[in-house]
């Protein structure tokens, strides 16, 4: 009866410690994958998926790319960029947080790791893409220079601004711009949209150079202001999301979302509507 008993006990002990074999070692497998899954991933990515969030950089002054509105009497930060943000990371599957900063302190954001993405109008030059990667790009808008109507008659052309002062936003493609194209006139850099329309206004200066969106959302609501004819060409070929160099995976996922968008014509309809909401 004893030995029946002992056999019974060893026979347990010996099925426990299998078990027990199996499922370490089915841990360490789970482990192993995950390690791997890690390593594929760059530090970009990993970071959006253990926080469980997109913390993009963008500057709300710039309508109707992104700008503040008043919301069922809230503040919030809207445009057509936010919509291109917040889809963006409904495909990552994590919530969106959005940081407001000056555009000239966007790349330095990214690079400290304070956001994790640029959408912000932002033109990918051949200086930046020094420093950061660049998404495919998603809007192209022509260039636009907004005079005082009372000029109207007085400034036709790139030459009627020779020795005048033309602003544009610092940091800007618009800077870079004026500096080549409008060698005779002298480029004012300043750090809002709000503060080069105030520029002009005051007479402190003579001309703005905006992006199309951004002048007529902007002449809607100063009727002193409108859009005149001289043509300035792009310096590049539009708008793309910024990340940190070296984020394959998170540039191959902002490009599918991008692609989406593109086709189902969502931009489109996004700055459509963003152009319409702005007061």
């Amino acid at each position: 009866m004893l030995k029946n008993t002992l056999k019974k006990i060893v026979g347990v002990s010996l099925m426990m410690t299998t078990i027990i074999a199996f499922t370490a070692c089915g841990n360490k497998q789970n482990s192993s994958t995950d390690n791997a899954q890690d390593k594929s991933q760059s530090a970009a990515m990993q970071k959006i998926k253990k926080s469980g969030k997109l913390v993009i950089g963008t500057s709300a002054d710039y309508p109707p790319y992104e700008f503040h509105k008043s919301v069922d009497g809230k503040d919030e930060i809207v445009g057509f960029d936010i919509e291109v943000g917040k889809q963006i990371a409904k495909d990552l599957g994590v919530q969106l947080e959005i940081k407001d900063m000056k555009f000239d302190g966007l790349l330095a954001a990214l690079d400290q790791g304070n956001v994790d993405i640029i959408v912000a109008g932002m033109n990918p030059t051949e200086e930046r893409k020094k420093s950061v990667d660049f998404s495919n790009v998603y809007y192209t808008a022509v260039q636009s220079v907004i005079l005082r109507t009372s000029d109207k008659d007085k400034i036709k052309s790139i030459d009627d601004l020779k020795g005048k002062k033309v602003a544009v936003q610092k940091g800007a493609t618009q800077e870079e711009i004026a500096k080549k194209q409008m060698p005779n006139s002298q480029a004012i850099a300043l750090p809002k949209i709000s503060d080069l329309i105030l520029s002009l206004k005051n007479n402190r200066a003579d001309a703005v150079i905006v992006e199309l969106p951004v002048a007529t959302s902007n002449v809607n609501s100063n009727k002193d202001l409108f859009i005149s004819d001289i043509k300035v060409q792009n310096e590049v070929e539009g708008s793309a999301v910024a990340v940190k160099k070296g984020s394959t995976d998170l540039v191959q996922s902002i490009n599918k979302t991008i692609d989406r968008l593109t086709k189902d014509k969502s931009i489109d309809k996004y700055v459509t509507d963003a152009t319409n909401s702005v007061e």
